[in-house]
């Protein structure tokens, strides 16, 4: 019996998981992801595949999904915030350890694949998967197939400009990436932080000041609705480029319930059609959408 793995190699652990062919779940473990060390990541990677690979008694098509992309002009890791694999040969050396091909993509990708194979968005032509959380990613599925693009950079929608900015959201808030108002510095967990405190003078983490908006604070409440017509303008643009069938959220500001209600309502003001026939749903599986769509790079 051959087996899929996927591997989600993160910033503090190394996740795997291992699916027999019809799909079932065999296995999932954890490690800790060796941060700052190269090649000892490159060795917990080859012991959780061998260890997958012994208790099975067969080989195994391997995927990882990690942040940053593979450079399409030098085959080096770019743009991750794991930055000891920057610079690296990472698909190369892993190759060159397990002795077969590796594929390797985007975490968001994965995530976006994950949901579009079996999760939230199962059975949909066209799915745009997005991360909501620390930062802001996006990935892109066509017919179970996930979009890399030319440059490697298909559904990274997060450095992109805020569209339709109000004049007090101009030039925004300074972005890691050298510019001023990307859609990250709006929409990502420290964005609606950073709004808040822009505009109530009290710093407050994202739960907190959701669970305040609940209990009737109207300055959290505030900027909740701010943050949602943000997200409705920004999707908008993806739905007016992309036409999804289905925008898939993750991360953690997709568990905000209310945002499926109120943004498709929204959205409609800014996409060039008089209809939206796009769905705006959760995500099905969670903070495992990662490993479990690199598993499914080899679909």
């Amino acid at each position: 019996m051959s087996i899929r793995i996927g591997i989600d190699l993160g910033g503090t652990k190394t996740e795997i998981i291992a699916f027999d062919q019809a799909g079932r779940e065999l296995l999932r473990r954890r490690a800790s992801t060796p941060a700052g060390d190269y090649e000892a990541t490159l060795d917990t990677i080859a012991r959780l595949v061998a260890e997958v690979e012994q208790r099975w008694g067969t080989g195994a098509s391997v995927g990882i999904g990690t942040p940053g992309a593979l450079s399409p002009a030098t085959g080096l890791l770019r743009n991750s915030n794991s930055v000891w694999l920057n610079g690296r040969l990472l698909k190369q050396d892993l190759e060159r350890r397990l002795g077969r091909e590796v594929r390797i993509a985007n975490d968001a990708n994965c995530f976006a694949l994950s949901e579009a194979v079996d999760g939230a968005a199962r059975g949909s032509e066209v799915v745009f998967g997005v991360i909501l959380g620390t930062g802001v990613g996006g990935g892109v599925v066509v017919n179970g197939h996930p979009l890399r693009g030319v440059n490697a950079v298909a559904g990274e929608w997060g450095h992109n400009p805020l569209p339709w900015p109000e004049d007090d959201e101009r030039p925004g808030p300074a972005c890691y990436c050298g510019r001023h108002g990307c859609i990250e510095t709006f929409l990502s967990g420290p964005g609606l932080s950073g709004d808040h405190t822009r505009h109530a003078g009290q710093r407050l983490e994202a739960p907190e000041i959701l669970a305040q908006a609940a209990e009737g604070n109207t300055l959290c409440e505030a900027a909740l609705k701010r943050y949602e017509q943000r997200l409705a303008k920004s999707l908008a643009t993806v739905i007016n480029l992309l036409d999804p069938d289905v925008i898939v959220l993750g991360g953690g500001l997709s568990n905000m319930l209310r945002l499926y209600g109120n943004v498709p309502k929204l959205w409609a003001r800014w996409v060039f059609s008089d209809v939206v026939g796009t769905r705006l749903v959760r995500n099905a599986h969670g903070d495992s959408g990662g490993v479990r769509g690199a598993a499914w790079l080899w679909n």
